[in-house]
This record gives structure tokens, sequence and C-alpha cells, in this order.
């Protein structure tokens, strides 16, 4: 999937003024340069047939049946597994991993493209395979995990036959590595886990749990003797480990090789945050739409008054905006490394919850007292934002992060002023013209009367 086209031409089938398209020649459409937004026809047709999928069958599943994936009725089990084996039919099963590794392999651009549709939709994710936080916690796996480690985890993810959940945060240390405690000691043939984790999504009801210690990165099994999950909060759990021993390969990858494998897992999950996150916004903006046509205020249908048209307006070039630089950001992790884009990666992931944050404002806003309520999207997606914000590093870390890497790539100028400072810039270039001033007397009278009427007038 490319994010490039060649040059539009315009009605008059010309890219450049004055210059037809039957006038190029080889060398011409050589140096045309790619910039293209268009989706591969092919594509598009699986983009069209999981708007259609998510439309007819996931949403009505979600609203009879909510949490489904995860239900022991074995009748809600087989509704579950008729809608995953047609995805698995079109190939877009578990579509956030490698081919080798049981996915499609896509790609992080035609996986945002993809994740548009299934954020829109809260069963989606999970109906194919994609579901944070299981698709991190894969993720690594697959990477570092053993031949062994993954048979006995990553291909149990796959299928949905076990849970997972990632257990990294600290009451007291946030997410900062640096103030961890959590420790893994060696003794005998097992590691013996101590510490605190606060806000393991989903650990109440993983199978597993991925431990970030001071010195590595363990897998435990959640019925672990000396697991306890304290019974607040319900879904962003708060487990304290006491003494809680696993076998020495329960170790993910190297010791002390914790932060590495954290990376590996955030820079990821930051990425496909944001993708969902557009849908969100796009639902928002919707609504927000449908609403401004559909009610009346002070005489007139609201979506013409002008402060109602500025909030659809600014949503709007707000939207497009993060669309456009998540799938950039995409496009260059799938071009390079998500090592390489880690700046556009942080830059994306503080946009996002800021974005969603004002659309789902401005949504909620124009539904009027229907917005304050729970009987629309818009209450959650509001509450959400300050989450989306924190989630994965607080957004202010990545804003410091974001501007040190940007800083690196600049040096202070010399003296007083800057670079730009138009004395200096007026300096150098009748520097730069002497030679022809020299060898044209006229040329120089008429500079200098320039320069005399530009200093009269001021």
């Amino acid at each position: 999937m490319a994010l490039a086209i060649d040059l539009p031409f315009d009605e008059d089938h010309r890219a450049f003024p004055g210059k037809h398209a039957s006038e190029y020649d080889k060398t011409d459409r050589e140096t045309q340069m790619a910039w293209d937004f268009s989706t591969d026809p092919e594509f598009q047709e699986k983009l069209d047939w999981v708007e259609q999928f998510c439309k007819e069958e996931v949403e009505p599943l979600h609203y009879v049946f909510p949490y489904a994936v995860r239900s022991p009725d074995p009748k809600v089990k087989a509704l579950v597994r008729d809608l995953q084996q047609q995805v698995k039919d079109q190939g877009l099963w578990a579509i956030f991993l490698d081919e080798e590794l049981g996915g499609p392999g896509f790609g992080q651009l035609k996986l945002g493209l993809l994740n548009e549709i299934l954020g829109r939709y809260p069963a989606a994710p999970q109906l194919f395979g994609a579901a944070a936080p299981d698709t991190g916690n894969m993720e690594m796996l697959a990477a570092y995990g053993t031949e062994e480690q993954k048979e006995r985890w990553l291909t149990p993810l796959l299928n949905q036959e076990m849970f997972s959940a990632y257990s990294m945060t600290e009451p007291q240390g946030g997410s900062d590595p640096n103030l961890f405690k959590t420790t893994a000691v060696r003794d005998g043939e097992e590691w013996v886990i101590t510490g605190e984790k606060w806000f393991t999504s989903a650990g109440r009801v993983a199978d597993i749990l991925f431990v970030m210690c001071t010195n590595g990165m363990f897998v435990v099994p959640r019925r672990t003797p000396g697991v306890e999950i304290m019974p607040e909060p319900r879904n962003h759990n708060y487990i304290k480990y006491h003494d809680v021993r696993v076998p020495l390969d329960h170790l993910l990858g190297p010791e002390d090789g914790a932060k590495v494998l954290a990376q590996r897992r955030l820079g990821g999950g930051r990425i496909h945050h944001a993708m969902r996150t557009i849908a969100q916004c796009k639902l928002a903006f919707d609504m927000m739409c449908e609403r401004a046509l559909s009610r009346e205020s002070h005489g007139k249908i609201i979506g013409e008054h002008q402060m109602v048209q500025e909030k659809i307006a600014e949503s709007y070039a707000q939207l497009r905006m993060l669309r456009l630089f998540v799938l950039e950001t995409a496009w260059k992790i799938d071009n390079t490394s998500t090592q390489e884009a880690r700046t556009d990666i942080a830059a994306v992931k503080f946009t996002m919850a800021k974005v969603l944050r004002e659309i789902s404002f401005n949504a909620l806003h124009i539904h009027g007292s229907l917005g304050t309520t729970d009987l629309t999207p818009l209450q959650d997606m509001y509450a959400g934002a300050p989450t989306m914000g924190l989630a994965d590093g607080a957004d202010e870390v990545h804003k410091s992060t974001v501007a040190r890497r940007i800083l690196k790539e600049y040096r202070p100028h010399e003296g007083y002023f800057p670079r730009e400072y138009i004395p200096y810039k007026r300096e150098e270039a009748w520097e730069k013209f002497q030679p022809k001033f020299a060898a044209d007397p006229e040329l120089l009278a008429s500079a200098e009367s320039y320069r005399k009427y530009f200093a009269n007038r001021r």
C-alpha cells in the first residue's frame, strides 16, 4: 500500500501550468513525484466487506450478547466462531501479525485503514482476533519467545483459547520503568516475583499476565499462588505479587531485557490506538452532522447557526489532519521501522487524545442533554479521552520526547540574533551581488535606489 501518487492532471490534462499531458517526454515522466492517497482497488474490496460485515453482523451481536467472545455459553460461542470463520475465510484474522505468525502480514498502513472501520464497533477487534491487550503481548511472544513459549502461549492466544493482560504500571512509579520496584529473584529452578502493579487492564479475566520487572519480562499464569487481584478498580486492575513463583522458562526474552520488549510492544500499541481513535472521531463527527440537520433551535435548523457550523468545520479539519498524520506514520513504519518512526509515533499518540476530546465534546454539545446521557456513545468517548492521554505513557512525556528528538536536528545560531534576522540577510545578499555590481554599474545604481526607497519608507 503506497502513500504516493503521480501528480494529478487538471481538467485540461495539465500537471503543470502551460504544459499539456501530450507534451511530456520520458524524462518528465521519470521525474514526476509519487504522492498517492488512493487505495488499491483489491484492498478496497476488503475494506468494503469489513464495513458491511461489521454493520450487519458484528454490531447486532454486540448489542444482544455483550462480551460475546469471552462468553462461556456454548450457543453464544457457536455464533462467535461462525463469524470468526467468515473473517478467516477473508484472510483477515489476526490482522496485526506477519504472515508467518498466522496473520495476513498487511503492514501498518493497511492495518490503519482496517482499524478505521474496526474501531467504530466495540466487539470488532476481538472478532477479528486483533484486540488489545492480547495484540501487544502476542507481538512480544512472536518476536522474543522460544519455540516452546510460542506453542504454549502464542498459539492459544491467536486462537482465543486463552486471554492475556499486560502488567506494567506501578502505584508509586506510574509508567516510568526507572521507578519500578517489582523484581524477580532466581531461587533454584524458579523465579520469585514480588511487587505491586496498578492499572493492569483486563487482568481480572486474563489467563496469563505479562509482568514487567526491573530485571526482565515474565509470563505469570493468573491463578499462580501469590497473585492477588484487588477488588478495585474493576476493569483496570490493581495486582499484588506476593512471592509469586514461576519456572525459569517463564522469562520472556533476555534477562534485563524488559525495557526493550516494552518498547517493542508499546510502539506498535500506540499507533494502533491512534488508528482506532480515528474511527471513534469519525463516529462522533457523523453523529454531530446528522444531529445538526435533525434539530431546530430559535426558528431554524441548528446546522444553520454559525457557532454550530464552526464546531463542524473545526472538527472536520482536526479529523482530516489526524487521519493523514496517522497514515503517514504507518507508511513510515512500513518503509523504515518502528524505531525510525518513533518521533512521529509519539507525536501521533499525544495528538489523538486531544482530537478525540475536542471532537467528542463538540458532538456531545450539539446533541444537548441527550449527549450527557449514556444513551449514545458520546459520553464514553469524551470520558475516555483522558484515558487515551495516559495509556501507554502520559502525553506530557511523549511531548517532551518529541521536542528533545526534534531539537537534536538543529543547532544554535551565533551572536544575538537568529539566522533569519533580516539585516543579516540583506547584508549577505549585497555581498553576493558585489561581482554583478562591479561588472554593471547601472545594476548597482538600481539596487541603491531600491535600498534608499525602503530606507526612507521606514
